[in-house]
């Protein structure tokens, strides 16, 4: 097994956010090899080009807003690159990764998860002490 290890958004790495506030039963897309649901109050995300949803108290716990519709993940997560390939239960569905990607966390108990290629994490994370 990996080691799960403690790292933090770069603070150049905002994202383009709009919140679904509307009453709806939701939708389901999808990416990531699975079926994706965003409920009502969700969040829609673009992050440079890579669009997908977030669930609304993840986001809300994990985000801080820099300007109207920019917002930075403030919170750090614990991330461990996979040994194999699989899938990873998401709050939105399942994401499949391939060994050498970065299974993430935002939670230190290994809760509220998702995958990412190694190029793009390397990329939009750093270390955290």
């Amino acid at each position: 097994m990996a080691q799960r290890l403690k790292y933090v958004k770069r603070p150049s790495q905002a994202v383009v956010a709009v919140q679904l506030a509307l009453t709806t039963k939701g939708f389901t897309y999808k990416k990531w090899g699975a079926t994706q649901r965003c409920k009502s109050h969700d969040w829609i995300v673009d992050n440079d080009g890579d669009v997908y949803t977030v669930d609304r108290v993840s986001f809300r716990r994990t985000y801080r807003r820099l300007r109207p519709g920019v917002y930075v993940k403030r919170a750090p997560v614990w991330a461990e690159v996979a040994v194999a390939s699989g899938r990873v239960k998401t709050k939105e569905g399942t994401t499949q990764y391939r060994r050498g990607d970065y299974i993430v966390f935002n939670n230190r108990n290994g809760t509220d998860g998702y995958a990412v290629s190694a190029t793009n994490f390397k990329r939009m994370y750093v270390r955290s002490r």
